[in-house]
């Protein structure tokens, strides 16, 4: 498994794939991995040629601050469980690299960021859209894989790729 934790590093790299026109499949994670995860870079092996995992605690994801110091981290031991179940590409960069400067982005989810979880986490949505369209934006991914235990991200998440018209399958 390669390990990237620079966006220059893992572009250049998928640059010097782009003549074997290979499909990449793009699992996007916070880490503390888990059965969930496995499955779906399963479904990114099985219909793509390259799969890339990534793992950012997105700090844009998190209203109280003390939850995102919270956030369990364990990059060796997730790391150790990818290879093992043959990811080939670990993107694991840090929030200086995903934003060199603070992300003033804001998309428009109409109701659907408002309601549910969205309600209780106001910004949280927002925080997810800011990073997928920057990991879709290095990674130019042909499929994207999400759980489908959280629908209201995968709505929004289908909400964001209509607005920022990127070929990426959800």
């Amino acid at each position: 498994m390669q390990i990237f934790t620079t966006r220059k590093g893992l572009r250049d790299y998928l640059n010097s794939l782009e003549n074997k026109h290979l499909s990449l499949g793009f699992v996007p994670t916070m880490g503390a991995l888990h059965p969930g995860h496995i499955s779906l870079l399963e479904s990114a092996k099985k219909h793509c040629d390259l799969s890339i995992c990534s793992i950012f605690v997105n700090p844009g994801q998190f209203n109280d601050p003390d939850d995102l110091k919270r956030y369990p981290r364990m990059p060796e031991k997730d790391a150790e469980l990818l290879t093992k179940h043959g990811c080939d590409v670990l993107f694991m960069p840090e929030v200086e690299d995903i934003y060199p400067e603070k992300p003033n982005e804001s998309y428009d989810f109409g109701h659907l960021d408002k309601v549910l979880e969205g309600a209780h986490r106001p910004g949280h949505f927002n925080g997810v859209a800011q990073v997928l369209s920057r990991f879709f934006n290095i990674l130019r991914p042909d499929r994207a894989f999400f759980g489908e235990k959280d629908y209201q991200q995968m709505l929004i998440v289908k909400a964001l790729v209509k607005q920022l018209d990127v070929k990426v399958e959800i």
